[in-house]
């Protein structure tokens, strides 16, 4: 069995487990837009989790969500006058509400398929109610990059 073989025989048992980054960054409902303004700007993250007082995912915050919520109220506004109105929005007023999850349990395919179908850029992974991960769309591209095989350039010219 070449490698690659090898490598999709094991994609095809993996499951979202094997591909979430289990360590997720959340906010609360109640948080400042300016607090995740910060944190996606510090650790480079387009998605975040918003979390009620008891864990469970309700909502998700895209930076399409940031710039949609901020710009609405911020134009015509200066620099001083945007922080400021990004201070007095929660996070609440403008994340997504309607977020589709998966569970750790998952075929990989059907979390892309998911992701394609949705036409959204992450996953929360949800077990018994509790956020325990996020898969995204770097996470599809690291796993292809993985695929590759020695020597394999399938690089523009």
């Amino acid at each position: 069995m070449t490698a690659h073989a090898a490598m999709n025989e094991q994609k095809i048992g993996m499951r979202v487990r094997d591909l979430m980054a289990p360590a997720v960054q959340t906010l609360g409902r109640n948080d400042e837009l300016s607090l995740a303004d910060q944190v996606m700007t510090q650790k480079r993250f387009r998605h975040l989790p918003v979390l009620d007082e008891d864990g469970a995912v309700v909502g998700i915050l895209s930076q399409r969500d940031m710039f949609r919520g901020a710009l609405a109220k911020a134009l015509g506004y200066g620099t001083v006058a945007q922080d400021k109105m990004m201070a007095s929005l929660a996070i609440k007023e403008v994340m997504t509400t309607d977020v589709t999850t998966i569970r750790p349990d998952a075929p990989v395919a059907t979390a892309a398929a998911l992701m394609l179908q949705h036409q959204i850029g992450c996953l929360p992974v949800v077990d018994a109610g509790k956020l325990v991960g996020i898969v995204t769309e770097s996470d599809f591209i690291a796993l292809a990059l993985v695929e590759r095989t020695p020597g394999d350039d399938t690089s523009p010219e």
